[in-house]
């Protein structure tokens, strides 16, 4: 039996989580933190264009009126066509115009955390030296594995009422996981069907291919509330597991529910 790859890890704060890069082989160390300083480097630039809570950001400039979208970073324009893209796929579960104000929050890690792992971390993952890498920005992940390696990321999706407690491990060579909830941060997804918080869901775990797409229908099925997956058919080939309030745990694989169980 072969023994486990070693593992490289960088860490950095950025967009007010952690972000840390993971790089499973034996690589060149120059070639890792070149990865890592490109990555951090372009979600920082992100976080410039795009942060509620800098000052002279693009999108509160905009907001403000002071700034056009057309003026501003192209990646405005960018996330916010695919913003209305995800709002007409999840058939209004998810949006980013809020009292006609655009406000992409909910959009832009994934799609930031993405971006900057294709460009500089899939790379990696094609090198003869590296069996895996991956990137984790607060508990979403986008994940490479080289494509002759017997080996996959082990994904621990927890119970959100007790984090020590493991509901489910999900097998991910090549995809994304994305987890949305009302119980780290409070409620703070919002139904944009009625404006008022989501209720019923504690955590939303969704695998797929893409960070972004994961991101945007993990919180869709926040919004969407326990009992309604009538939208599994409309995400795609998706995987995951939502939790309720009351610890019950739906489970769905490639856009079909599998089970109904009580987490406790």
């Amino acid at each position: 039996m072969s023994a486990a790859p070693r593992r490289h890890v960088e860490v950095a704060q950025i967009m007010g989580t952690a972000v840390s890069l993971h790089v499973m082989g034996d690589p060149d160390r120059a070639a890792v933190e070149r990865a890592a300083t490109a990555c951090f480097d372009e979600l920082r630039e992100v976080d410039r264009v795009f942060s509620p809570y800098r000052d002279e950001s693009d999108i509160l400039r905009i907001a403000r009126g002071e700034l056009s979208m057309r003026d501003a970073s192209p990646w405005v324009a960018e996330v916010a066509q695919a913003c209305a893209r995800a709002e007409a796929d999840t058939d209004g579960l998810f949006t980013a115009w809020w009292s006609g104000v655009f406000d992409p929050t909910g959009y832009v890690k994934g799609w930031a955390v993405e971006r900057a792992a294709r460009r500089h971390l899939a790379p990696l993952a094609a090198r003869r030296d590296v069996v895996a890498a991956g990137i984790n920005a607060g508990g979403d992940l986008q994940l490479f594995t080289a494509p002759d390696a017997d080996w996959a990321w082990n994904v621990a999706v927890v119970d959100p009422a007790d984090r020590s407690r493991v509901l489910a491990r999900v097998p991910v060579r090549d995809g994304a996981v994305a987890t949305s909830g009302t119980t780290e941060r409070g409620t703070h997804i919002v139904d944009p069907r009625s404006g008022v918080p989501a209720v019923g869901t504690a955590s939303a775990t969704v695998v797929a291919a893409r960070l972004a797409h994961a991101d945007v229908w993990a919180t869709a099925a926040v919004a969407a509330g326990f009992d309604e997956l009538g939208w599994i058919a409309r995400a795609g080939r998706t995987t995951g597991i939502l939790v309720s309030d009351d610890g019950r745990v739906r489970r769905w694989l490639d856009g079909v529910e599998v089970e109904v169980v009580r987490a406790g």
